[in-house]
């Protein structure tokens, strides 16, 4: 029960600090775009269309993610994305997975994090904002 408190009032605070920032015209850190930035861009390229300078190295180019929605039927698709960032859906036509599994490596990286918080942040939540943060700015990306 305490760590779904957690997890409901981080995940609150994740989404009241992204509305003022769309609020605020101020020059604040775009969590979103880093994120996109230090992990994603290298392949997917900085506006996502899959021109990364490392997709070529790939089995299979990187998709266009400016194009998600449309290919959808004009609704993002936010629970697939989810499970394909953190590394829980199968992605057959990969044949190998070329993607890294970034769930597991953010647990890696805010386990390390946190760990001399002792136990005042739940490091899956801090992993779920991660991926939402990085969704909402592939949100931004696309294209009609």
């Amino acid at each position: 029960m305490e760590r779904t408190i957690k997890g409901t009032v981080l995940l609150a605070g994740l989404l009241g600090a992204l509305a003022a920032q769309a609020q605020a015209p101020q020059a604040s850190v775009d969590l979103g775009k880093l994120e996109f930035t230090d992990n994603c861009a290298a392949c997917h390229g900085v506006d996502g269309k899959g021109n990364g300078p490392l997709g070529g190295l790939l089995q299979k180019s990187p998709p266009d993610l400016s194009q998600l929605a449309k290919k959808n039927g004009g609704v993002l698709p936010v629970n697939r994305m989810y499970a394909v960032i953190e590394g829980t859906a199968a992605i057959p036509s990969h044949g190998v997975r070329d993607m890294p599994i970034w769930g597991r490596e953010y647990r890696i990286e805010e386990g390390q994090r946190l760990r001399e918080a002792r136990g005042l942040y739940e490091p899956a939540e801090v992993v779920r904002a991660r991926i939402l943060t990085l969704i909402e700015y592939i949100s931004r990306l696309q294209t009609p």
